[in-house]
């Protein structure tokens, strides 16, 4: 039985990766979200609650997973984000191949992926697309967020590889700083030609 074709699916903050996926995910390619899994495994009962609790005491509650707090302790302390990597990684990996045998039959999966390049998942999937945009766009659009300091997103930008650096080992790039419509139309072309390119190799 032929497998799905894996699309890596990542950009860096701000960069519109969430609409790119929605767009595929619109156009029958079904999307395994890795920050909507964490979210899921360390919100109320998730199944990460017990380990982060023993490994961060006081972070979590009735509702989860406390992130300001749990924030608090692992940002800009590697050693800290390294044994919080150790609990959260592992999980999803088996989410995301829990979400594998149950699409086994699609043509294409996309897995979004933050960090693809940074933890070396991009080993796993057959094609990288990267959502990207220009610099003073991407900055307008972070600085909007709630919360969001000029000096939080520069450590975030330190932590993740350079947009430059990604579009060069990208195997398509997505650009979301034309208009809606026409990124919504650079996606489905891009649909079409790896469902085309999977259809000649089978």
């Amino acid at each position: 039985m032929t497998r799905p074709q894996i699309i890596g699916l990542t950009g860096s903050i701000g960069m519109g990766k969430s609409t790119v996926a929605q767009m595929f995910e619109a156009l029958g390619a079904p999307v395994f979200d890795a920050d909507a899994a964490v979210r899921a495994m360390q919100g109320p009962d998730g199944a990460l609650i017990p380990a982060i609790e023993a490994a961060f005491p006081g972070t979590t509650g009735p509702d989860g997973v406390d992130r300001e707090e749990l924030g608090k302790r692992v940002f800009g302390n590697p050693d800290e984000l390294a044994r919080l990597e150790a609990i959260v990684h592992p999980a999803v990996a088996d989410r995301r191949a829990e979400f594998f045998a149950e699409h086994e039959q699609a043509p294409l999966l996309v897995f979004d992926i933050p960090l693809l390049f940074e933890k070396g998942g991009d080993a796993g999937v057959d094609t990288v697309v990267v959502v990207s945009a220009p610099a003073a766009t991407q900055r307008e659009r972070v600085l909007a967020r709630p919360g969001m300091t000029a000096e939080k997103f520069a450590q975030i930008l330190a932590l993740q590889t350079p947009d430059e650096e990604k579009r060069a080992r990208a195997d398509h790039v997505i650009d979301t700083g034309q208009s809606h419509a026409e990124t919504q139309a650079e996606v489905a072309r891009l649909v079409e030609r790896l469902k085309a390119e999977r259809t000649n190799t089978l």
